[in-house]
């Protein structure tokens, strides 16, 4: 799908709007090496946005009157103990690969730091693969930092 310059545009997601994410944050999920489960992504999804749990950017490919989803990210409220203030947590972002490299990916990291610096937060953190080298030049060229102090931690339950 070809896009024009400019021609992305970015919306906050409601649950009006889960039937066109759902099969981006599934397809997502693939990437990650999980089944495919629409209704799981769609039950998901609608429960975040019901319980206002998470906050969700849809990029959409703008051609004439047509808005085609390509791409999203999905960001959780947490906070700084330490700093006692607010941050979020970039848990997702997926742009459809036939538009990767058109700055799909640049306009949502763009919009979800305008929204967190709106919301008074002192910082936004994700974790990506390790072997997702596309992902962190693209977190790297928007001034994003790997962290060097501290190692992540996992307890499976």
């Amino acid at each position: 799908m070809p896009i024009d310059e400019g021609a992305i545009e970015v919306i906050e997601a409601g649950i009006g709007d889960v039937e066109r994410v759902a099969p981006l944050f599934d397809a997502y999920r693939q990437f990650y090496q999980q089944p495919a489960d629409l209704a799981g992504a769609k039950a998901y999804l609608t429960q975040r946005l019901e319980r206002h749990e998470s906050t969700i950017f849809l990029a959409l490919a703008v051609q004439e009157t047509a808005r085609t989803p390509v791409g999203f990210t999905q960001l959780y409220p947490s906070f700084s103990s330490i700093s006692l203030q607010p941050l979020w947590i970039l848990n997702d972002l997926y742009v459809a690969p036939e538009v990767r490299r058109l700055g799909v990916g640049r306009a949502l990291l763009e919009r979800a730091r305008v929204f967190a610096t709106a919301a008074g937060a002192k910082e936004m953190v994700l974790q990506t693969a390790v072997t997702n080298t596309a992902a962190q030049a693209l977190y790297e060229s928007l001034g994003w930092k790997r962290d060097e102090l501290y190692y992540t931690y996992e307890l499976a339950l």
